[in-house]
């Protein structure tokens, strides 16, 4: 699964919940989901690799 660090529960390496790959605005890869505990936002930038293999694997959606 998809990891990120969650700024309102502080907790690092949480699992992220309906992660979506987008691209930013300089062609980089980052992961957009939900925090499973709190709900909140998070996000994690990713290499074009690691966004790939999540999208391949079923880990993640492609929303661009």
């Amino acid at each position: 699964m998809v990891q990120a660090y969650c700024v309102k529960c502080k907790k690092k390496g949480q699992e992220m919940k309906d992660p979506k790959i987008v691209k930013t605005a300089k062609g980089g890869y980052m992961a957009k989901g939900s925090c499973p505990d709190c709900g909140t936002t998070m996000c994690a930038m990713m290499s074009k690799d690691n966004a790939e293999k999540a999208i391949k694997d079923g880990e993640a959606k492609k929303d661009f």
